[in-house]
């Protein structure tokens, strides 16, 4: 079996931490996580409330092994500048959770971690899109913006993956 560092291969990118000069590598980010969830946010949106939502499944998980890692996206129009972003992730919702600043996670111009989960399923519909990824670097489940953090679906998903 592949090392969890080899397995995230393609989340092998330095990206900028939201509101911050602090850059960090995705792929050290997951590292060792028997569970990652990716998830393509944006502050103005109807489903913007998950932020509380995803903030509870880390707080619930974090300790078992899921990593949740947001990233700030404008691909759908509903992001705001990245100061706003910030302050309704950390301050309006107190996200805790890794938040990347905004990248556009589809089409020609996708960054290559939504290119690649893309390749993988699909790429994301709307905001809060969530992949979940196996420890081998695979996309097992998506999840659209529908379907909420407090799902018992996904977290289901997330309790099979942890105890895999």
């Amino acid at each position: 079996m592949t090392s969890t560092a080899q397995a995230y291969d393609w989340l092998d990118h330095d990206m900028r931490r939201l509101h911050s000069s602090e850059v960090v590598n995705v792929q050290d980010l997951a590292a060792d996580a028997p569970a990652v969830l990716l998830v393509n946010t944006a502050s103005h949106c109807g489903f913007t409330g998950q932020f509380e939502g995803l903030e509870s499944l880390h707080q619930a998980y974090a300790d078992k092994g899921l990593k949740v890692i947001g990233f700030s996206s404008d691909s759908f129009n509903q992001e705001a500048d990245e100061e706003k972003a910030a302050e309704t992730c950390f301050v309006n919702f107190g996200v805790t959770f890794d938040m990347m600043a905004t990248v556009p996670v589809r089409g020609a111009n996708a960054h290559p971690i939504f290119a690649e989960a893309a390749r993988q399923t699909r790429a994301p519909r709307w905001n809060f899109n969530k992949y979940l990824v196996n420890r081998d670097g695979e996309v097992v489940e998506v999840f659209g913006a529908l379907t909420g953090p407090d799902s018992g679906k996904l977290k289901r998903a997330i309790e099979r993956l942890l105890s895999s």
